[in-house]
């Protein structure tokens, strides 16, 4: 059958809700194009380092866009890599930002004849965690799991497995495309679940077979490619049972650091430490590891511990 979607003008920085007609499956999408470059371009990441990282972006704002409270959802993982730790950071606000810890001689090093290598291979032995944050009155949930296979996909897919008992694909690609200004990076992610049915919709193992067999049908270019709208990205997949695209939320990159937050963080050191940290201008420099914003301080506008 040939491709006839609507028409739809391509939308970028989103997610999404989707629904399948009829059937107990529910999923969600996610587009990044300026966001993701904003993040990932902050720092001169390898470019193997720099798609972990556009990866872990992509599957926070996939769950953490499905929250029904105001809260942030943390992705992260670490182990004995070459990566030491990736982290995402999606709050409901729609606001991203991560970074990564890695050596890059190790990265390099595990580079050699691989197109990119993946999860396991840069993260090493270690664990994957999904953290809820719903601010100060409530305490962190985080559910651990360890790391499984060369993408962060798959890791999770275990997560929902172990944690939660619902059935879950995920499929997350991250790649670069040209413009006028030269290439630039892009994300994006797609995660369909499993719902409780009942005796109208039929056995939910046929749906759920066949909406995995549908689903393993896209591609990594597809959800990167920007002529791609989010409405034809489904209609591709699912056009023969109907599906609508609905919730649409915006997506920033944005971090939360500021002038006054690392004054704060600079109090827990030891007046000891601050002293040793003043540069021969008489000033304390410290760089945001997620957004690589220079503060400027002087000792005198860091308050006591």
């Amino acid at each position: 059958m040939t491709d006839h979607a609507p028409a739809a003008a391509p939308i970028d920085n989103l997610a999404a809700a989707f629904q399948i007609e009829g059937w107990p499956v529910r999923g969600r999408l996610v587009r990044l194009g300026e966001a993701i470059d904003a993040i990932l371009s902050a720092h001169a990441y390898p470019e193997p380092v720099a798609g972990l990282l556009g990866e872990a972006c992509a599957l926070a704002a996939l769950v953490g866009s499905s929250l029904k409270f105001d809260g942030r959802l943390i992705v992260q993982a670490q182990g004995d890599g070459p990566v030491r730790y990736v982290v995402a950071d999606y709050d409901t606000a729609g606001h991203l930002r991560g970074y990564c810890r890695y050596d890059p001689d190790e990265v390099e090093a595990v580079s050699q004849g691989f197109a990119r290598p993946g999860a396991k291979t840069l993260l090493g032995k270690g664990v994957f965690v999904m953290t809820l944050d719903r601010g100060p009155d409530f305490e962190r949930t985080q559910g651990i799991t360890p790391i499984e296979g060369e993408s962060l996909s798959l890791a999770a897919e275990h997560y929902f497995e172990q944690s939660e008992q619902v059935p879950t694909k995920v499929r997350l690609a991250v790649g670069t495309v040209s413009s006028g200004y030269g290439p630039s990076w892009r994300a994006g992610g797609a995660l369909i679940q499993l719902i409780a049915g009942d005796a109208a919709r039929g056995s939910t193992e046929d749906v759920w077979d066949r909406s995995r067999a549908l689903f393993q049908t896209l591609g990594d270019d597809e959800l990167v490619d920007p002529t791609i709208s989010p409405e034809t990205l489904l209609f591709r997949l699912f056009h023969e049972d109907g599906v609508r695209l609905e919730d649409a939320r915006p997506l920033k990159a944005q971090c939360r650091c500021s002038k006054d937050r690392i004054a704060a963080v600079l109090t827990s050191f030891s007046e000891e430490d601050r002293a040793g940290m003043v540069e021969d201008d008489g000033k304390i420099r410290v760089t945001c590891e997620y957004c690589a914003s220079v503060y400027e301080l002087e000792p005198a506008e860091i308050g006591e511990g």
